[in-house]
Formats: structure tokens, sequence, C-alpha cells
């Protein structure tokens, strides 16, 4: 791997296992919205009880533990970058007394396995971090059995994830930031239409298909909101470490405003919109 791509990696795995304390404080919460999401990947996948499953960038758990109970004769591998994260999917694991797995730390970009391992991989949210995208689904394509089945969600367009724009918006207009760099790591890398599924189709996928999946992040209040983005979105915590305490007040009630006129009702549920991409080898 080149050596730009060696360092977006690195820093991936810094800035996940930094974070994964408030990922464990956040984890009932963030699980419970993003479930649609894991409950698609499963339903696309069709598994058989057999099954032995990846899951990919599996974070603190889902949907690779929900898998591992239909999966009750195979076997889920669990993987991520960041052990921070795979620990709290350990623990997950024990509180719900599911066996039938394993976690491990590694990049996907190389991923540790034979060839034709696996039935069927899972990847909720990850592809938008991977420093080289077709490599990992090259990857992912190789580990997988002949008919093996692969799906992954990701973010769709900022219009319609106000939850992730929200705060970021009122950021970068009050602190001017620069844009990131075209191709960078980030919610809407991969949102344009199309994007993944060309990447399978790259990667040697065939039988691609897309779901749409919408719902809403429910905080109750924006207060909860402002904690959770303060906690586990990585660019809100590093731009406003960069804020002066003025600054960041003002940040704070301009998100309320935004959240307010959004959401009149003062429950900021937050629109989400996401795309479930399907493909078989």
């Amino acid at each position: 791997m080149e050596l730009q791509l060696e360092q977006i990696r690195e820093q991936q795995k810094e800035t996940w296992n930094k974070f994964s304390p408030g990922w464990r404080k956040w984890d009932s919460f963030t699980m419970n919205w993003l479930k649609p999401l894991g409950d698609e990947i499963i339903r696309s996948l069709q598994l058989k009880p057999t099954d032995t499953v990846l899951d990919v960038a599996g974070g603190t758990g889902e949907p690779g533990l929900s898998i591992a109970r239909i999966v009750t004769q195979g076997k889920v591998i669990i993987t991520d970058l960041a052990e921070g994260m795979l620990q709290v999917a350990r623990d997950n694991a024990a509180r719900k007394e599911i066996t039938n797995y394993d976690t491990l730390a590694c990049d996907v970009c190389a991923l540790p396995f034979e060839n034709e391992t696996f039935d069927a991989i899972s990847c909720r949210l990850g592809f938008m971090y991977f420093p080289d995208m077709l490599l990992a689904a090259k990857e992912m394509m190789r580990v997988l059995k002949p008919g093996g089945r692969i799906a992954t969600a990701v973010w769709g367009t900022p219009d319609k994830n106000f939850w992730g724009t929200a705060a970021m918006g009122v950021i970068n207009k009050t602190m001017q930031l620069p844009a990131p760099p075209p191709g960078a790591p980030g919610l809407f890398r991969c949102a344009s239409p199309g994007f993944i599924a060309h990447l399978f189709q790259q990667a040697g996928f065939k039988n691609i298909s897309e779901t749409e999946v919408t719902g809403q992040v429910p905080c109750g209040t924006k207060e909860t909101y402002w904690d959770f983005t303060n906690d586990v979105v990585a660019p809100v915590v590093a731009a406003l470490s960069k804020a002066d305490q003025a600054t960041k007040d003002k940040i704070k009630q301009e998100v309320f405003r935004v959240v307010d006129e959004r959401c009149p009702d003062n429950q900021a549920a937050l629109d989400y919109g996401a795309v479930i991409i399907y493909g078989e080898k």
C-alpha cells in the first residue's frame, strides 16, 4: 500500500480507537437508530444457519452479533481497524451470551483469511473510511466462496442526512473551514448515486442491487444531539478543538436554532438516508 494510503489507515485507526469510549457511552442509542440498516443487510444476505460470515468494520458488534443469532450452526468473524471498538463488541456479546463469533483487528485492504473462506460478508458504514475502497472490495471478493453474498450500507446524499449536516454545516460556515481533499474519508464519500454499485462491478461482483433506507435519529432534545455529536462525530470534535469558547458557544446556539427550525416539535428527530448495496460472487 502506498504511503498516503498507509497514512490514512493509521489516522483512521487512531481516530476510531480514540473515540471508542464515546461509542461505548452512546452504543444503545446509536445501535437503535442504525438497526434498520443492519436489518436490510441481513435481509438481503439470505443467511442460512450454517453460514460462516465476515462482518467488516463491525465496530461495537453490529450487525455481526445479530447475524450470529441467525447462523446458529455457523460463525461470525467481526473485524475492525480499531481494537478499542472491538472490545465494546466483545462486552456486548458477553452480555447477550453470544459465543459463535470471533473478533479480529485488521485492515480490510489486507484481510488475513484464505481465499473462499466466507459464505457472506456484511459491512455497515465502513466503505466511506477505507483507504483504498476498490482494493477493499477486491479483498472481500477474494475471501468469499463462489456464489457468496455481500451487502454494505453507506450514507446517502447530504440533503437526506440532516443528522450529519446540522452541526457540521454550522461549524463550516462559522469557522470557514477548508473543504476536505477530493475522495478523503468522510460521511458522504460514497453518497453519489451508484458509487458503490460501480465499485462492486469493478471488483467483479454480479447481480448487484441497491435499496434505500430512511429514518430518523430520535435525539429527543437538541441538547442530546449536541452531546452525541461532541462525543462520537470526529469532524465535529476536531473542528471545535480549534475554536475558542466564544466561538463554540456561538456554534452551539446556531446548531440549536437550525435544529429547532427543522424540528419545531422540540423532539429533535433528525432525518437520515442510507443505501444498502448487495452483490454476489
